[in-house]
């Protein structure tokens, strides 16, 4: 696989005897929809091989629609040029930003080794949650902290930060600005096929 308030004393116990896991489940939406979203992701690194790229794609479409507010998260990335586009163009950069983070988990997520996710904390930050995740196995712990907030009643995710510091939307930002600012909207959605259907190739 590649990485790339005080409690009652009671409440202490209880949390202690259920474990970190059950606690999430138990006691906060946004920490059990990325348990969730970890299950879903580990089942398709135990069935890595046998789907292949292709297969491990189609089986990440649902839990990571279901998880994540693509289209917040697209507009984002986008940035300014985002307010300047048509809703023709703006569903493009939807669906081409969907794709291409659906077909990097399939491609990142390619084998399992015993890996397993962790739910440490959740911290709040004003409308957002913040669930601390950390990801070992082979090598190194990961850590992964995934800004949520609601939509709809649900707790999705809007930002990836890997170990705790480096934000994937502002590096996504960066990233399109230059082809946005060259070619605009269509450019950004070849370049975001492009890169999904190479990703899904390997």
């Amino acid at each position: 696989m590649r990485r790339g308030a005080n409690c009652a004393p009671f409440l202490a116990l209880a949390l202690a005897a259920v474990g970190p896991a059950a606690y999430a489940q138990q006691a906060d939406p946004a920490a059990a929809q990325i348990e969730k979203f970890d299950n879903a992701l580990l089942d398709v690194m135990k069935r890595a091989k046998t789907l292949g790229p292709r297969g491990r794609f189609a089986a990440l479409q649902g839990p990571i629609a279901q998880t994540f507010d693509l289209p917040t998260m697209t507009r984002f990335a986008v940035g300014t040029s985002w307010a300047n586009a048509s809703p023709t163009d703006q569903a493009a950069m939807v669906n081409a930003f969907s794709r291409m983070t659906v077909a990097t988990y399939a491609h990142n997520f390619d084998s399992y080794g015993g890996e397993k996710f962790t739910v440490e904390k959740v911290d709040t930050r004003g409308p957002d949650k913040l669930v601390h995740t950390q990801l070992t196995g082979s090598g190194a712990p990961t850590e992964l902290v995934y800004r949520m907030r609601q939509n709809g009643g649900a707790w999705k995710v809007i930002d990836v930060y890997y170990n705790s510091s480096v934000s994937s939307m502002l590096g996504q930002r960066s990233e399109y600005a230059a082809t946005l600012n060259s070619g605009g909207a269509a450019a950004l959605v070849r370049k975001l096929n492009s890169r999904a259907d190479e990703l899904l190739q390997r």
